[in-house]
């Protein structure tokens, strides 16, 4: 997979010479192959990739569902709406492969146990979807990737004679856990997509849906089978790895990792609440800041949900901590008298940040780890605020 959902994660990309000219007939010996990339360092291909090979004596070609076009007019406004077309693209297969082994990511095959019709309506499908007027796609990171794509291909050409074994997935896991499979908890790729994406992704997804990820369609692969005649064989004759990579092990620096930068913040918002109390004032400046900024959060936030067509970004409860209207009131509460009715809205954040915690421990939505001491201490701000405006008002 090369793209994690527009703003967190998209797709790596790579743009040699691709193939233009009508290919010819397969022949006998022509063998179709699902191939999967594992994960790149980068947070976009942390996910790896599928693509299909065709490999023939005359052409040995790669159909990748994993690129788009940077020429595309408004690209990066359409990128950001969730309204940019992804391409099947097809290219010679030494082309595709050298981009990855440069990459240090493993390249694995598996070779299909397809008869030759079989085969010729596989080719014939993938070369007619390649087609200008047919390649385009509108991408969704969880349901039309570059990973379902060829899951769908499989599905479409073979019909009933593909039998589809769900035993593959052990554990099943929700949307939101798989995508986390990939990086580690306490880094800012992470906490930035557990920020951005909401809780449509914190339910619990069907064996066919684990195939948005590029390794959960190896697996089904290799459980799959096909039924000829009566008979179930398996789907994959043969499994081969192409490139075995050098593994670079993960390295996260603690000490600039969001759990100790939003610990540190913590411990600070804390540190000037106590002082506060003691003199029995009130940091005005710490509080117009708490406000403007999580109301911008909460504004993107609500762009996300309202404003594009990212199927993962909707039903976001991050916005009961980072509430939109706040940035409206960041300058009232910010005077030295404020209005008595913002004791009121501060009653109301504290609910709001109860509700975040029932969310969380019940499993509607599960929130950024590094988030944690956050929240602890905005908690604790709130009540000492509204205790104070209460006794002014």
């Amino acid at each position: 997979m090369k793209r994690l959902f527009p703003i967190l994660f998209v797709l790596a990309l790579f743009w040699p010479t691709a193939v233009k000219c009508q290919l010819p007939e397969l022949s006998e010996n022509a063998e179709i192959s699902i191939i999967t990339i594992g994960p790149g360092k980068n947070l976009y291909d942390k996910f790896g990739h599928t693509a299909i090979r065709v490999k023939d004596s005359l052409f040995d070609i790669a159909f990748n569902y994993g690129v788009y076009d940077f020429s595309t007019p408004n690209f990066y406004t359409k990128f950001a709406r969730g309204k940019l077309l992804y391409i099947l693209d097809v290219r010679r297969f030494d082309q595709f492969v050298n981009v990855y082994k440069r990459q240090n990511r493993w390249v694995k095959e598996q070779v299909l146990d397809l008869s030759f019709s079989e085969k010729q309506e596989f080719y014939d499908f993938l070369e007619n979807n390649a087609k200008v007027e047919n390649r385009a796609y509108l991408y969704d990171f969880l349901f039309d990737n570059c990973a379902t794509k060829p899951r769908d291909v499989l599905s479409s050409v073979l019909g009933d004679a593909y039998e589809f074994d769900e035993s593959f997935v052990k554990n099943p896991a929700t949307f939101r856990e798989l995508i986390q499979q990939n990086v580690h908890y306490n880094t800012w790729g992470s906490l930035g997509m557990d920020v951005a994406i909401g809780a449509v992704t914190d339910r619990t997804a069907s064996p066919w849906e684990h195939q948005f990820l590029p390794n959960y369609v190896y697996e089904a692969a290799a459980k799959a089978r096909l039924n000829r005649n009566g008979n179930s064989v398996p789907l994959v004759n043969e499994s081969r790895t192409l490139f075995e990579n050098d593994p670079a092990k993960e390295e996260v620096a603690f000490f600039s990792s969001p759990l100790f930068v939003f610990g540190v913040l913590a411990l600070l918002i804390l540190w000037v609440t106590f002082r506060d109390y003691r003199s029995a004032s009130r940091s005005r400046f710490l509080d117009s800041g708490i406000f403007a900024i999580s109301g911008l959060i909460g504004i993107i936030l609500l762009l996300l949900w309202f404003g594009t067509d990212h199927s993962t970004t909707a039903n976001n409860y991050n916005l009961l901590w980072a509430f939109a209207p706040s940035i409206l009131f960041a300058f009232a509460i910010g005077k030295k008298q404020p209005k008595k009715w913002l004791y009121r809205y501060m009653v109301l954040l504290i609910l709001m940040l109860l509700l975040l915690a029932l969310h969380s421990v019940t499993g509607v939505q599960r929130f950024a780890i590094g988030f944690v001491p956050l929240f602890i201490a905005l908690g604790v701000r709130y009540l000492y605020v509204a205790s104070y405006l209460k006794k002014l008002s």
